[in-house]
């Protein structure tokens, strides 16, 4: 079940930096492109930047649609995204290719992904060119998001409905489980980087785990643990 989110989101969906599968549309043909370098750069209004080599289809797409669509993918995408990344959409609808079915967007005319996390639609604001690659600058026209994965921040309770992000040729990785910060301060104002019950359950643990290798020996634990 999709739900339309607030277009300032989008800075919040960008994080920890996902995938970005970048979908394009200009004279009734469709690319898809997975972005790896993209970026929330305003609240207000509402912009995200995606960064592509000047030389790719997409970059050419972009210029002359003026507009574009992210979409976020999660692990059960994790081949079609890969495929995406390895194929020229120049000479062959790589979207049909990979088997990838999308619906209507309800700003622009990139069309967007099924089974994505997440999708945030955008008009081209400005072209950027950094150094070797060029920055697309995109005003945020509509954002959605799935109620299992996102509300107002990633949930992250299920693998399944966690981002994927890039790690390097073909290997990808999804985001873990939250973990709340919780600071102290000491009466100097500085970090107290451990607390007296962290340090308590820190100590626990480490009990728990001598205790363990003194009743399995060390090759016994060893197999307990790869389980």
């Amino acid at each position: 079940m999709r739900r339309l989110c607030d277009e300032t989101d989008a800075r919040r969906l960008l994080n920890p930096g996902p995938v970005a599968i970048v979908t394009t549309a200009w004279r009734g043909l469709a690319n898809a492109a997975p972005i790896a370098w993209t970026v929330p750069l305003s609240m207000e209004p509402p912009m995200v930047g995606v960064v592509v080599h000047p030389h790719r289809h997409t970059a050419d797409m972009i210029r002359f649609s003026e507009e574009f669509a992210i979409n976020i993918p999660g692990p059960s995408l994790l081949k079609q995204t890969h495929f995406l990344g390895t194929q020229s959409g120049l000479n062959n609808n790589k979207l049909e290719a990979s088997g990838l079915q999308v619906f209507r967007g309800q700003r622009v005319e990139a069309p967007l992904i099924e089974d994505c996390l997440a999708w945030i639609e955008c008009g081209l604001h400005d072209v950027i060119p950094v150094g070797d690659h060029t920055l697309f600058v995109g005003r945020v026209v509509r954002v959605q998001a799935l109620d299992e994965a996102y509300a107002q921040a990633w949930k992250l309770a299920e693998p399944r409905f966690s981002p994927l992000t890039y790690v390097g040729g073909a290997t990808y990785a999804i985001v873990g489980g939250p973990l709340q910060a919780l600071v102290e301060v000491d009466a100097q104002g500085g970090l107290v980087v451990e607390t007296a019950e962290e340090r308590e359950q820190r100590e626990d643990e480490a009990a728990r785990e001598r205790e363990l290798r003194t009743n399995e020996g060390d090759e016994g634990y060893a197999e307990m643990s790869a389980r």
